[in-house]
């Protein structure tokens, strides 16, 4: 069986930033396990796989260990695939285990319109947190994940967690997969939110996934669903310009659009190939 595959940083300006997902368009489903051995072996944050159906297409998401219900970079790789590898024409609609995901092509920019998840503040942080993290916040939230407040972007940028006990941490009610953990400060000065590149940042996070057997990852759009309604109430403005600060690094333009939330960002084709699988 021969399958095409498709490598793209996605949240990204050049080759080597951003976030990598491996894209696998499919006629019909695999079985899971096929699936997972397939994503175990791409060995990149996320691979993601669509099946056609009805006007738009089904889409899942799985990391080297396990399958997610929610993935951003991932849904801008398979958007970016569709438009300009297959020829299809955005907008593009994705049914997936987190409901219908839209991406509209703006510009250079596709356009993910996500659902918020709000978080709410913690009297009391799981025991390991601050050790796990090696710093202690000034806050804790949770919602899907559990939401770190520092001082200042310098701090979260030089955090250097222990990994394997954030992977220990106890999982919040509302993530099916395992929390995960969010460092996250304001940007380094004050901004009007404009895209990407356009001259300022309003907030820097990281993102810490050991639980889904990802140590850091690069730039996440789930996290953004989190961060911007927490940012947004802040900062009292609903469009911001979002960093993410891992190594790679990726820009996000993110705008809270009632209880959804917008997250544009750039891709670029990094590989296409063929993955050959036994009949």
């Amino acid at each position: 069986m021969r399958l095409p595959l498709y490598v793209v940083d996605a949240f990204a300006e050049r080759p080597f930033t951003g976030n990598p997902a491996a894209v696998v368009p499919l006629d019909a489903w695999l079985p899971d396990a096929t699936l997972q051995a397939m994503a175990a072996e791409h060995n990149v944050s996320e691979t993601a796989f669509l099946v056609r159906e009805g006007a738009g297409w089904r889409l899942r998401w799985f990391t080297p260990t396990t399958e997610v219900a929610l993935c951003g970079h991932a849904t801008l790789a398979s958007a970016f695939v569709l438009a300009t590898e297959l020829g299809a024409a955005p907008p593009f609609a994705f049914a997936t285990r987190s409901g219908t995901l839209g991406v509209a092509r703006e510009g250079g920019m596709f356009v993910l319109d996500f659902p918020a998840d709000p978080p709410h503040p913690v009297a009391h942080p799981p025991e390991g947190l601050v050790a796990a993290l090696g710093a202690e916040p000034l806050e804790v939230w949770k919602a899907r994940d559990w939401i770190c407040l520092f001082d200042d972007a310098a701090t979260v940028e030089a955090l250097a967690p222990d990994h394997a006990a954030i992977a220990a941490l106890p999982d919040t009610e509302t993530a099916p997969d395992g929390s995960c953990v969010i460092a996250t400060a304001r940007g380094p000065a004050r901004t009007i939110a404009t895209a990407p590149g356009g001259g300022g940042v309003d907030v820097v996070s990281r993102y810490f996934a050991a639980k889904v057997g990802i140590a850091e990852d690069p730039v996440t759009g789930a996290a953004h669903t989190q961060l911007v309604p927490f940012w947004a109430a802040r900062l009292d403005r609903a469009r911001l310009a979002c960093r993410q600060a891992s190594k790679r690094g990726g820009l996000l333009d993110c705008t809270l659009d009632g209880e959804r939330v917008r997250m544009g960002g750039r891709a670029v084709l990094y590989a296409r190939g063929e993955i050959l699988l036994p009949g």
